[in-house]
C-alpha cells in the first residue's frame, strides 16, 4: 500500500506519522536525558526536573501539554524548557518527511529507526559531550537486518560495508594526525564511530556530501553558540554529523543526482 493512493490516504498517514513522531520525540528526549545522567531510560515514570513530582497524563501529551500549561510545571509552577516542545515538533516533522520520502516500505522503517538513533545521540551529546554506543549499535543492526529485506545484492552490501569501514578508518587517522599537531584531542571516539555508521547507510557519494555538510553545520553551530554567549573550547560535533546524515538520508539521492547532472556524469 502506498500513501499516494489518494489525498485522504496521504493526509491520514501523514497525520499518524506526525502524532507518532511527536510521541517518540518526547520519549527520545526523556531517554536522552536519562542516558546523559546515567539513569536507565526504560525504568521509572517521568517527573518534573524541578520539584521531582511524578507527571500524569495531563503533563505528558506531546506538544499540547506544554502549550496548555504555558511552559510551566502543573505542580510547582517552575518553567519547563522549550526544548521539550521543540524536540517533539522537530521529530514529528522528521517522521512525516521520512514517510513522504520513503513511502510505506522497509526503507522507511529502517530510516525511521536510524533517525530515532541520530536524534537521541544528538541530545545526549549536547548534554554531556558523549555519543552512546547503544544508539550506534542499534543503527548498525537496523541496517544489517533491513539490507536483505530491501533486496540489496552482495556487491551493494559489500560497498556499503567498505564505505563504513573506510570512512571510520580515514576519520580516525585524520583525528590522530590532528591530535599530534594540536597536542590535544581533536575529535571524540563517538564521532568517529558515527562517521562509520554514516558510511554504512549512505554509501560513498552520499557519505562525501554528508562529511562536507557536517563540517558546514558544525561551523554554523559553533557560530550560533558564540553569538548566544556560550563560551568554552569543547563543542559537540555529534549533532552536526547527525543533521548532515539525516539530510542526506532523506534528500541525498536528489542532491547527488543534481550534482552529477552538473558534471554531466
Amino acid at each position: 500500500m502506498s500513501i499516494h493512493l489518494s489525498g485522504a490516504v496521504f493526509a491520514y498517514c501523514c497525520t499518524v506519522a506526525a502524532v507518532l513522531g511527536a510521541c517518540f520525540g518526547s520519549f527520545l528526549n526523556c531517554a536522552a536525558w536519562r542516558i546523559a545522567h546515567d539513569e536507565p531510560f526504560w525504568k521509572g515514570r517521568s517527573r518534573c526536573p524541578a520539584c521531582g513530582h511524578t507527571l500524569g497524563v495531563p503533563d505528558l501529551v506531546p506538544v499540547f501539554s506544554w502549550l496548555f500549561l504555558r511552559g510551566r510545571c502543573r505542580h510547582c509552577g517552575e518553567r519547563i524548557s522549550p526544548r521539550y516542545l521543540c524536540t517533539e515538533l522537530l521529530f514529528a516533522a522528521l517522521s512525516v518527511a521520512c514517510l513522504v520520502r520513503c513511502d510505506l516500505t522497509v526503507l522507511c522503517a529502517r530510516n525511521w529507526v536510524f533517525l530515532c538513533c541520530l536524534f537521541c545521540l544528538s541530545l545526549v551529546d549536547l548534554e554531556n559531550y558523549t555519543i552512546p554506543d547503544g544508539c550506534l549499535i542499534l543503527s548498525a543492526l537496523a541496517w544489517a537486518v533491513s539490507a536483505p529485506l530491501m533486496g540489496m545484492g552482495l556487491k551493494e552490501i559489500l560497498i556499503h560495508l567498505a564505505t563504513g569501514l573506510g570512512f571510520g578508518g580515514a576519520i580516525l587517522l585524520l583525528s590522530l594526525g590532528m591530535d599530534a599537531i594540536l597536542h590535544k584531542d581533536s575529535m571524540g571516539g563517538g564521532d568517529i564511530k558515527l562517521f562509520a555508521v554514516m558510511g554504512l547507510y549512505l554509501g560513498p557519494a552520499g557519505s562525501l556530501f554528508a562529511l562536507m555538510l557536517s563540517c558546514l553545520f558544525g561551523l554554523l553551530f559553533a557560530l550560533l553558540r558564540r553569538m548566544g554567549g556560550e563560551e568554552g573550547e569543547q563543542i559537540p560535533f555529534g549533532p552536526s554529523i547527525a543533521a548532515a546524515t539525516a539530510f542526506m538520508l532523506l534528500w541525498g539521492e536528489t542532491l547527488v543526482q543534481w550534482y552529477l547532472g552538473l558534471l554531466r556524469l
